[in-house]
């Protein structure tokens, strides 16, 4: 009977810790001409709650899809409902790389993830519609999504991450779809170039971004985050970097991503906090 009971109040404690909501939508691209499937986790209690909240956009890496995140590690839904806040996850393409490819007009990834997604998810749902409500983080391609895109689109994120990112897009030439995006490296030398969040920095936006980025001391693209790491410190733009044990997997990404919720919860607490009246 004992066991009976410690069985029952581990499935309870099991629906509750899981209470977020999960939608699968299918998002309209008018750049792109079709729709893009994308997962919405929503915090326990959104139906019925009165304010608005915040969301942060969470990409997937080279390789993955929209389900990535939900399906490798779905205490994102926890995450949701602890620190009240909207995950959204698109698809990336496989290897879209989140850009607006010059080659194949087909794939404009920036301009969905920067433009109409965030239209889309404030039009559908309770969000904060300012940049201070939302932000951007991803991991290996997403890693580098984010930045650049955070970087090009500080007018509507207000942070950007990075877990394990692949941040350096000129280097990478074989085997993970850059060349289909950017096309001949020297034709299309100055997307290469520019484009690489290593040189993407150069160009600091207006606004101000909080900024996150953790790798692996084991992962092969540790070299990058290190060079962006320095490249920030010589720039000046303020920004958080963390080496922790770890591969470049989803072991190291199921820890990472509590980092990354908690740090721009804080952001949110900041950004978004009353200001007081004289």
């Amino acid at each position: 009977m004992k066991q009976l009971i410690l069985g029952f109040l581990c499935v309870v404690n099991t629906l509750i810790a899981l209470a977020a909501q999960v939608d699968t939508l299918a998002v309209p691209s008018a750049a792109m001409k079709k729709t893009v499937p994308t997962v919405v986790v929503l915090p326990n209690g959104y139906k019925n709650a009165q304010q608005n909240f915040p969301v942060m956009y969470l990409l997937h890496g080279a390789g993955g899809n929209y389900r990535n995140w939900i399906t490798r590690v779905p205490h994102i839904q926890q995450l949701a409902d602890e620190y009240k806040m909207i995950i959204v996850c698109p698809d990336g393409a496989v290897t879209s790389w989140y850009f607006d490819s010059p080659v194949d007009s087909s794939m404009r990834y920036e301009t969905f993830v920067a433009k109409e997604l965030p239209e889309y998810i404030d039009q559908q749902f309770k969000t904060i519609q300012q940049r201070e409500g939302r932000v951007i983080t991803g991991l290996s391609m997403g890693g580098h999504g984010a930045l650049f895109l955070g970087f090009r689109h500080a007018n509507t994120f207000s942070g950007a991450g990075s877990m394990s990112g692949a941040l350096h897009v000129t280097v990478i030439r074989q085997g993970y779809g850059v060349e289909k995006i950017l096309g001949d490296t020297a034709i299309n030398r100055d997307y290469w170039n520019n484009w690489s969040v290593l040189n993407a920095i150069e160009k600091k936006p207006a606004e101000s971004l909080s900024i996150l980025i953790d790798c692996g001391v084991e992962d092969r693209v540790l070299p990058m985050n290190r060079a962006v790491h320095e490249k920030m410190q010589k720039l000046k733009i303020d920004h958080e970097y963390t080496e922790r044990p770890g591969n470049h997997d989803w072991k190291y990404w199921s820890n990472a991503i509590d980092f990354q919720v908690h740090y721009f919860s804080k952001h949110f607490e900041r950004m978004l906090k009353p200001q007081k009246k004289n």
